[in-house]
């Protein structure tokens, strides 16, 4: 699917004709080695923050590799559009033209622009109403949008209470500018904040309460922000921006090291690997960095070297037996499921924020690894695998939830199973575009159907 055709979804009027769009995936992998360089799209979670960033700054700030997931285009789509009849004219990757009436903002399933343009457009001159998906009206946004109208946006709910679609009269006029907010809730409403802070007349002092869920994800900002000349303190659990102008400088965009744990996901599950990854570097600002720690429990040594990280498999017995994944949720699927694929009965935590993602990522998860016998269990906050009935079958349906990390992380159990059919493979254009292109040039063979 291109930029216009996902676009296009968003003003389908019939669910049906949507459905009759989708294709699904059959995987199937000859061998059970897999070599070869894997170029990967740039960091959606760099661009996103990297492209607000250049909106505030006027012009003085440059975004460079601008990532081509779909979220990305969408979110630059919107904040480079030209004004034109009242309409805003948005320019796509392919360069096609879309038009939306300027008093309507349609984000579709973008979870990321949900959040960040709520508060780039509480700053703006126009209103607006931002809305998006079935899927995105039913994701919680209140917890942001108080937070805004503490410090003097005018914000109101279109239809349910605490969920978009949000209307934005703009002209926040600052009434204070200090704001609490919990840790343990999506750090993607911590780093909206943070992100418009220096544009306040009286800047921000943000006050966390209790632990902070993804930390690396607010250093990532703030180490963005930092880059653009705006600095800021963090004493214990207070960050605060002054108001203050920023820099001409540019962003470049790091590789991202989410789609990267895709690859080392493969290299687990393989016999043998030897994948190369260009542009990664060892000292990232990405929390999803942390994979190249993890996954060294599973074998998988990460050399960096010649522009990039080299992947190599070597045998080792997994000893590790509890991951807390609450820096690094957007891995959880993808570990937990190398884990049921090798039978591993590891002890989870951090999984706090994964109900409120694309889909409940919880259920998903309990619903798909049933397929293959394993259990997911859910006591409080602690999450443990029952593989004590795992099995490997010929043909394996994986359901996506229009979750575009299902597909991915489902996706390398076709080293073990003969056919693996995922559901809507489409739905990887959210954040890795190329994906099913990459496995294929590294010997999978991706049938389309449908």
């Amino acid at each position: 699917m291109n930029w216009k055709s996902y676009t296009e979804t968003q003003n389908i009027a019939s669910l049906q004709e949507y459905i009759l769009m989708k294709h699904n995936i059959i995987l199937t992998k000859k061998g059970k080695s897999v070599k070869g360089t894997v170029q990967l799209t740039g960091s959606k979670s760099e661009c996103n923050r990297a492209l607000i960033i250049e909106a505030l700054s006027n012009g003085k700030v440059k975004v460079e590799n601008i990532s081509d997931a779909a979220d990305a285009v969408l979110l630059a789509g919107i904040l480079r559009a030209e004004v034109k009849d009242r309409k805003l004219e948005i320019s796509g990757a392919d360069d096609s033209r879309i038009e939306h009436p300027l008093s309507e903002i349609n984000v579709g399933p973008a979870g990321t622009a949900m959040r960040f343009l709520t508060a780039y457009l509480a700053l703006q001159d126009e209103g607006v109403i931002l809305t998006g998906s079935e899927r995105m009206k039913q994701r919680p946004i209140g917890i942001l949008v108080e937070a805004l109208r503490e410090l003097g946006a005018q914000i109101e709910y279109v239809e349910n209470e605490g969920f978009p679609p949000i209307k934005l009269k703009g002209s926040l006029v600052q009434q204070s500018n200090k704001v609490s907010i919990k840790g343990n809730i999506s750090s993607q409403y911590i780093t909206a904040l943070l992100l418009i802070a220096a544009r306040l007349p009286f800047g921000l002092e943000l006050h966390i309460e209790g632990d902070l869920t993804s930390r690396p994800y607010v250093e990532m900002t703030l180490a963005m922000l930092q880059t653009a000349g705006i600095q800021h303190t963090w004493q214990v659990n207070v960050i605060a921006i002054k108001n203050q102008d920023f820099t001409t400088t540019s962003l470049y965009i790091e590789p991202d090291w989410s789609a990267a744990s895709y690859w080392y996901a493969i290299a687990a599950l393989a016999d043998e690997a030897e994948l190369f990854l260009p542009g990664l570097t060892q000292y990232s600002l990405q929390g999803d960095s942390v994979i190249t720690e993890i996954m060294a429990n599973f074998g998988i040594t990460s050399q960096f070297k010649d522009g990039g990280v080299y992947l190599q498999k070597e045998a080792k017995a997994i000893s590790r037996k509890i991951f807390d994944l609450k820096e690094c949720p957007d891995l959880a699927q993808t570990i937990v499921v190398i884990c049921a694929a090798l039978g591993h009965e590891a002890t989870f935590t951090g999984l706090e924020t994964l109900k409120i993602k694309e889909t409940d990522r919880i259920k998903a998860l309990q619903n798909e690894l049933a397929k293959i016998g394993v259990k997911l269990t859910e006591k409080g906050q602690v999450y443990k695998l029952d593989c004590s009935e795992k099995q490997i079958p010929e043909y394996v349906f994986i359901n996506t939830y229009d979750d575009h990390r299902m597909a991915m992380a489902f996706a390398p159990l076709a080293l073990l199973i003969p056919q693996v059919e995922v559901e809507d493979a489409d739905v990887v254009e959210k954040s890795y575009p190329a994906f099913w292109k990459d496995l294929e040039k590294v010997g999978f063979e991706a049938e389309a159907t449908g």
